[in-house]
């Protein structure tokens, strides 16, 4: 997690346990915001099992993407306290960049679902999700937020409110970066500053690159060039010292035609 680089109070709430043994917890509610956990359906042949986690903003408040940017605290979620679940994972929608003069920070300032996919160890043993969720939201007062949410996902499968709001989130995952959208990398492996080839439709001008500055890199914000007809990010690179370990950088490529999910191999 990166250090709170922001210039604002910092007001920390303390961990706090929401026990509802339903599909869906209750509002969590602090200043700012609110938040749930909610799942849909059951569990695949392979014990995935898909949920969202909701945030409602207040106006004038704000929450981080995968990589927040210069400073910001990103969501996590984490059930390795529980004997059931495997493992959970967060999608995000694509975010926007904003420039707050001394810094820069990639997320939300509305209300946001991130999709969640959890994985049971046994997927035919259902299980309660004992889930630790860490997050910050912001406004001149930066909150650092954790909570543990327990659900029973097999109480109500197959509310139609969750489910609807399960599907609307997913729905909003960027596709895959394919040949005619994404990223490529064009300079040699080990530069400390990468130029990215970009490839896409809609307007040059509204292209917008966001890298997730996983494994102990340190990236700095992707700026964009027009060259010869084609649409460049330069990136600044400091890799860590030790050998990554990662399927790669996940990266999210923005233009006003849309917007698709990659990732990037290592630096």
């Amino acid at each position: 997690m990166k250090l709170l680089l922001l210039p604002v109070t910092l007001a920390f709430v303390f961990p706090t346990v929401s026990v509802v043994l339903a599909s869906s917890s209750e509002w969590f509610e602090m200043e700012g915001a609110r938040i749930r956990l909610v799942t849909a359906g059951a569990p695949d042949a392979e014990g995935l099992l898909r949920g969202v986690l909701d945030i409602e903003l207040k106006p004038g408040w704000k929450t981080y993407w995968r990589d927040p940017g210069d400073a910001g605290v990103p969501p996590t979620i984490d059930v390795s306290a529980d004997p059931g679940f495997a493992s959970a994972k967060f999608e995000f929608p694509a975010p926007q960049r904003h420039d707050e003069g001394d810094f820069q920070w990639a997320g939300y300032d509305y209300p946001v679902r991130l999709p969640v996919t959890f994985t049971l160890r046994d997927p035919a043993t259902p299980s309660t999700i004992d889930a630790n969720v860490f997050l910050g939201v912001c406004e001149t007062i930066c909150v650092p937020v954790q909570t543990t949410f327990k659900i029973d996902p097999a109480s109500d499968p197959d509310k139609p409110g969750d489910a609807l709001a399960v599907a609307r989130a997913f729905a909003k995952i960027p596709p895959p970066a394919n040949q005619e959208f994404g990223v490529e990398v064009i300079s040699e492996a080990g530069s400390k500053t990468v130029l990215l080839e970009a490839r896409f439709p809609g307007s040059p001008q509204s292209a917008e690159l966001f890298i997730a500055a996983d494994e102990g890199y340190s990236l700095s914000t992707p700026e964009r060039v027009e060259k010869d007809g084609k649409t460049f990010f330069s990136v600044d690179v400091t890799a860590p010292a030790h050998k990554a370990t990662g399927a790669g950088l996940h990266y999210t490529l923005v233009t006003d035609e849309g917007a698709v999910d990659g990732l990037l191999p290592y630096f």
